[in-house]
């Protein structure tokens, strides 16, 4: 029976230790490369939001400066409103602002119609559509009942897929039977349409 001396069994440890660690990592190497493997990918994702528009051709400046008024009078203009959105939409007309002395507003009636043809400084060519009017009453009623969005007039429902163009004709009259109280009186309001998509 051979005796292994202490010599011997030093130089086997030593050795056996980095032939272990070749090992080891052979066993490591092999393993880090045998799976397979597959994946799909979706491309990135992507949102933009749509958008409401409105724009008309007044330049910025008031659709009647009527002064001297007396029973009798009346007048007629005309503005062009383009909604370009890329929503589809609803868009409604009401009153800003209202103002009165002498109670004139109650003393002036209005008509708002909703059509095509005309714009800003001339109605040639209006037609009504629908053929009812957004709007009939006097002044001071529409200042009053029609006040935001939620109680506006108008039937335009823009689609949202080009650009759309309403013409809006303002008409005013002072009756004949307006009393000698308005004399001196004012009245005045703004109009604002605003477009909230569907």
């Amino acid at each position: 029976m051979s005796r292994v001396t202490p010599r011997a069994a030093r130089l086997t440890a030593w050795i056996a230790i980095p032939v272990a660690l070749v090992a080891s990592g052979v066993v490591v190497s092999t393993a880090s490369y045998s799976a397979f493997s597959a994946e799909t990918v979706n491309p990135s994702s992507n949102w933009s939001a749509g958008t409401v528009s409105l724009s008309d051709d007044d330049n910025n400046t008031a659709l009647f400066s009527a002064t001297n008024l007396k029973p009798g009078m009346s007048g007629s203009k005309c503005i062009a409103v383009t909604s370009d959105g890329s929503l589809a939409s609803s868009v409604k007309l009401y009153a800003t602002s209202p103002a009165t002395t002498k109670d004139l507003a109650s003393n002036v009636t209005l008509t708002i119609e909703q059509g095509t043809g005309g714009g800003f400084g001339t109605c040639a060519g209006f037609t009504a559509a629908p053929a009812t009017p957004a709007y009939s009453g006097t002044v001071a009623g529409f200042g009053s009942s029609a006040t935001n969005y939620s109680t506006g007039v108008g039937a335009w429902t823009p689609t949202g897929t080009a650009a759309e163009t309403r013409v809006y004709k303002v008409s005013y009259a002072v009756p004949s039977t307006a009393p000698s109280s308005v004399m001196g009186g004012t009245a005045s309001l703004g109009l604002t349409w605003e477009v909230q998509n569907s």
